[in-house]
């Protein structure tokens, strides 16, 4: 009875440590998929917000601004930066192939990581993100315990998702997002401005991503350049894995995504990276559009 009490207490242990690193993926899965629910694009530097927004709030940090400032501003750096990138790399390409924009989004990705690699104040060399919070435990059984860092990540993250829904669902904006992601031609002919509500989607997209970057540096407080290219690939498989193109579905992909992969790194550590791109490959064979998403056809 004991022993069956201990394992009961160990999944639930890893659930919630799941259920904590999923909301962050659902942030970062949520700037995919609307991004592809827009235009079609899978924006492979999505990622690559995540680390910029955790170096902008460690470098504040250090200045001494208040850790919910340094947040604003984090998520202010990641949504600008969604937005020059749209302008400066994507909105050339609206016309062009898709091949063209991903293989571009591809290249954007390398330049930022090895751009700011090169930066001399930020180089290659793994930094330490400040100590801001002073850890507390909260014990819910003799052998469950939770800390506030999780409860933060929780309650930051599932606010965000519930204000992107109010977003989505009440507002003149998400009303024209929907209509832009339905029909893009009959959107404009409506009278909608297509190009401001791809930059408004980008912007968003990049302030969740800028969230989720310094939800990341506060859990696991180790910066590099290359710290956004997991998260961004596990984010992307989440959105497939929920079906790309669906909000709620990045909302319950990312969930279900960490907590896949907790359990996988309680089970063996050294096979848990490779447990998401086995199951992206189960994903498109079984169920290509996800679990939320619509079989669609498209005329060629």
């Amino acid at each position: 009875m004991r022993m069956v009490l201990c394992h009961m207490e160990l999944v639930i242990i890893q659930l919630i440590n799941g259920i904590q690193l999923g909301a962050i993926y659902a942030l970062m899965a949520l700037g995919y998929t609307m991004v592809y629910g827009i235009l079609k694009l899978i924006n492979f530097a999505h990622g690559d917000l995540l680390m910029i927004s955790a170096y902008v709030a460690y470098f504040l940090v250090n200045l001494h601004v208040p850790l919910p400032l340094a947040f604003v501003a984090s998520m202010a750096t990641g949504a600008l930066g969604a937005i020059i990138m749209d302008k400066v790399a994507y909105k050339p390409l609206r016309s062009q192939p898709r091949l063209k924009a991903l293989i571009t989004a591809m290249g954007v990705s390398l330049l930022l990581e090895n751009g700011c690699r090169a930066l001399p104040f930020i180089g290659p060399s793994f930094r330490r993100f400040p100590d801001v919070i002073n850890v507390k435990n909260f014990s819910l059984t003799e052998n469950i315990i939770i800390t506030n860092i999780q409860i933060i990540n929780l309650v930051m993250a599932i606010s965000l998702m519930l204000m992107l829904w109010f977003i989505i669902k009440k507002t003149k904006l998400g009303i024209a997002m929907r209509a832009v992601s339905l029909d893009p031609k009959g959107a404009k002919l409506m009278g909608v401005n297509v190009e401001r509500v791809i930059s408004a989607t980008f912007a968003l997209g990049g302030a969740l991503a800028g969230a989720a970057g310094v939800l990341t540096a506060i859990t696991y407080p180790r910066l590099s350049p290359y710290m956004g290219i997991m998260p961004g690939l596990k984010a992307f498989i989440a959105a497939v894995f929920g079906g790309i193109g669906s909000i709620p579905g990045a909302m319950v992909g990312g969930m279900l995504m960490g907590i896949i992969e907790t359990a996988a790194t309680a089970v063996n550590s050294q096979m848990a990276e490779g447990v998401f791109f086995l199951l992206l490959l189960v994903v498109l064979l079984i169920r290509p559009f996800g679990l939320f998403g619509k079989t669609t056809r498209e005329k060629v």
